[in-house]
Order: C-alpha cells, then sequence, then structure tokens
C-alpha cells in the first residue's frame, strides 16, 4: 500500500446529507428523472436514496468491473451486467458514488446512448480532479481514497491483502481511524478477518 494515501471516510449522515442537497440541485436544474440507474457496486446505495428523495419510481441497475484494488484498476472498466429494461426515450438519472478517473461513468453513459436513452444526467457523491467526465451532479470534490460506509470491510480485507507485516497493516489502519473509521469498528472487522 502506497505510504501517501490519504483517506477521507464520510459517515451515513454526512452521505444522507449530501444526498439532500444533491436532490435539491436536481430539482432546482430542474429535471425529473423517469428512472434512476444505479452503477454497481458503488452507486447501489446513492441511487436507492435518491429513488426515494426524488420519488421516482423506478430503479435499475447495471454492472461495471473497473478495481482491483485500492487506487488499482484493470486498464479499462467492464460492463458485466448490461441494461435489462428499456430506456428507449426515457430520462435517466445515472448514479455511482464517485467519478474518479470517470471511465465508468463514461462506459455507463455510452451503454445507454446505445440503448436509446433520452435525457441522461450523471450524479455522484464526490468528484476527483483527474475525472475525464464531469457529471452534472456531485457534492464534493477530493483527492483521497473516499471510504464509503458499504465497502469498509472490503477496504479493510485490500489493506490486508497489500501489507507487508503487522506494523505496516497497523499504520494503515491508523491512517483509516485518524480519518474518520470508528477504532472500535475496525478492530471488531479486522478481528473477523486477521
Amino acid at each position: 500500500m502506497a505510504a501517501d494515501i490519504d483517506y477521507e471516510i464520510p459517515t451515513w449522515s454526512q452521505i444522507y446529507d449530501m444526498l439532500l442537497c444533491q436532490t435539491q440541485k436536481i430539482q432546482r436544474h430542474p429535471y425529473k428523472p423517469d428512472l434512476v440507474l444505479a452503477i454497481a457496486k458503488g452507486g447501489l446505495v446513492p441511487a436507492r436514496i435518491l429513488t426515494d428523495l426524488l420519488e421516482t419510481p423506478q430503479l435499475a441497475v447495471i454492472q461495471i468491473e473497473f478495481y482491483t484494488g485500492i487506487n488499482q484498476t484493470t486498464i479499462e472498466p467492464t460492463l458485466k451486467q448490461p441494461l435489462t429494461i428499456d430506456v428507449a426515450g426515457k430520462r435517466v438519472l445515472l448514479v455511482d458514488d464517485i467519478a474518479d478517473s470517470g471511465k465508468s461513468i463514461k462506459l455507463a453513459k455510452t451503454h445507454l446512448h446505445d440503448q436509446g436513452a433520452g435525457e441522461i444526467k450523471t450524479a455522484v457523491l464526490y468528484k476527483k480532479p483527474q475525472s475525464i467526465e464531469t457529471p452534472d451532479f456531485y457534492e464534493k470534490q477530493t483527492g483521497n481514497w473516499v471510504v464509503f460506509p458499504w465497502e469498509t470491510r472490503e477496504t479493510l480485507r485490500k489493506i490486508i491483502q497489500r501489507q507487508q507485516g503487522k506494523r505496516a497493516l497497523n499504520q494503515e489502519v491508523a491512517k483509516l481511524v485518524k480519518a474518520g473509521l470508528p477504532k472500535l469498528l475496525a478492530e471488531k472487522l479486522l478481528r473477523d478477518m486477521v
């Protein structure tokens, strides 16, 4: 694990607040999607919450694989689960948790265009400066590695797989705790994994 990785760890409450703000931005735009489309896995939780806040009745999912570890990707993202519903002519709100490189969002938008979607808007919680796609709606910009509550165990597992020794693991976990991961939660999850 590169020692220069800085973490950002939003709480569930902070995420919900960001999604409330995002809902207000979307409604002021004004934009009323016919459906919300989540990019799985990261976009599932934000998309589900946005369907509730926007009162959009339809939620769909596509799956794109790109990340293999923390700050590690394959060369290009892969569409693992394409659309299973008709989006022809529909207004689609495409949702992910973060626009890191922007390549997953770009692939998803291409897939939606190929399926005949009408107006496509994109929404994420975080945007990274290097993203090749600028989402229509985002709440924060960061250069840090963001650890969302729905991927805490997965992140710890990847850290364990990459660390060379107990000392390096403890240092990385200390960085996570300093960034906001509850220490007791980290200890509990690590106890189950190590």
